[in-house]
């Protein structure tokens, strides 16, 4: 059996009770970065053997997950925060198990796009998770455009490298919609920006902000529910 596992997104506290048995009750786990999974372990006093598996992994690295399985081990699958398979590359290991007709599990857990979107104030009776947009300027403006005419909050993630071009673009090409920007989830600088793009563009660009960001824009046509303010 395979056990998707999801893990805290910031607070190491963020885990439930199923989710450390399944990780005290796997005879390995696999996870994308040894040293990220390695602390989460630590902190819960749990040890077992790991093995990673990331987007570069070598292609032989998904048939030897299966061979465990087919050995009758029991086996975690973890990503370094959150659900597993989101934005994640542990899709190639489900699609495997399926292939092979071999068991899985799925427990639920933390997760940065629902976290973010209640945090956001944004309307939530109907979303999109859409990931990270392209890295190249032109590339990322011809995918948001496809996104214009969405009536849903449109959910992002995001490098803090690229969050004051990527925001410039939205307001570009969605207009100055209402949006957020929730960065450091659970985490002790935790903060959640809230305002029309433009607002955003001003804050970040005057206050570069690190860390891991979640961008969340309101639907084309949405009413306006976020409080005005003269500043953010």
């Amino acid at each position: 059996m395979l056990s998707i596992v999801p893990t805290p997104i910031g607070n190491l506290s963020d885990i439930t009770i199923r989710a450390l048995e399944a990780l005290k009750q796997a005879d390995m786990i696999i996870c994308e970065d040894t040293r990220q999974t390695q602390k989460l372990l630590q902190h819960h006093g749990i040890s077992k053997p790991l093995l990673s598996y990331h987007e570069h992994s070598p292609g032989g690295r998904v048939d030897e997950i299966a061979v465990l399985l087919k050995e009758g081990k029991r086996l975690a699958l973890v990503s370094d925060g959150g659900m597993p398979l989101i934005s994640d590359p542990g899709f190639c290991v489900v699609h495997r198990l399926l292939e092979n007709h071999l068991p899985f599990e799925v427990l639920p857990g933390p997760s940065a796009v629902d976290t973010a979107l209640v945090l956001s104030g944004l309307p939530c009776d109907s979303f999109s998770f859409l990931g990270f947009l392209s890295n190249k300027g032109q590339q990322r403006k011809k995918e948001l455009r496809t996104l214009a005419e969405r009536e849903e909050t449109l959910i992002f993630f995001e490098s803090p490298f690229r969050i004051v071009k990527t925001l410039k673009d939205m307001l570009e090409v969605f207009g100055d919609r209402e949006a957020a920007l929730a960065r450091e989830l659970t985490k002790k600088f935790e903060e959640v920006l809230r305002g029309n793009l433009s607002e955003l563009v001003q804050e970040v660009e005057g206050h570069p902000r690190k860390g891991e960001m979640v961008v969340l824009v309101s639907g084309k046509g949405r009413k306006q529910v976020l409080p005005k303010r003269k500043s953010i």
